[in-house]
């Protein structure tokens, strides 16, 4: 049996086949797994995907499941007990962007501020060269993101964030899961 044809960034490590395959792209919903999102993208700036991905269960455990009201509600003592956990990305200014972007969260919609973002009528990239690191759209929701006081927000993070959570559709033409979508 042949292996099915996925976007160009997959290889093969099983972390990132069942992440390509089970949720990259497909749409996610919902404050608190927007927020889950947001904050998993914020730590990998500068880091590879695949090293947060295999520490995900950790960042949930260590961040309250990515419930908004209980981050909002870390305190300094809990910024150390992060920047301790070997479980998770220990950079002092993503983990407290983390708290302050929950302290936001709690007075907007964010899963309904990111989705009105979405751009549903983006090319199809034939090719992983075709795959942008930031869009016009990225750019606005970066800005909208950052006027309400979001940090570690950049017009490449927020396009990030549009991928993994179904803004846009940027598996590749030949993709299996574009096709089975």
């Amino acid at each position: 049996m042949t292996e099915p044809v996925r976007c160009g960034w997959v290889g093969s490590a099983p972390d990132y086949v069942a992440y390509h395959d089970e949720e990259w792209g497909r749409p996610v919903v919902g404050d608190d797994r927007v927020f889950e999102r947001l904050t998993l993208e914020a730590f990998q700036s500068g880091l590879s995907w695949i090293t947060i991905l295999r520490k995900r269960e950790n960042f949930r455990k260590a961040f309250a499941g990515f419930s908004i009201p209980a981050v909002a509600a870390f305190g300094p003592a809990d910024v150390e007990r992060l920047l301790a956990d070997p479980g998770i990305v220990r950079n002092r200014a993503k983990i407290e962007a983390a708290i302050a972007n929950a302290v936001v969260a709690l007075d907007v919609g964010l899963s309904d501020l990111v989705w009105r973002h979405a751009d549903p009528g983006s090319p199809i990239p034939a090719t992983l060269a075709d795959v942008p690191a930031h869009t016009s759209g990225s750019r606005a929701l970066s800005a909208e993101l950052r006027a309400r006081g979001f940090r570690f927000v950049g017009p490449t993070t927020a396009y990030a964030l549009m991928q993994a959570i179904g803004l846009v559709n940027d598996h590749v033409a030949d993709c299996w899961v574009r096709e089975g979508r």
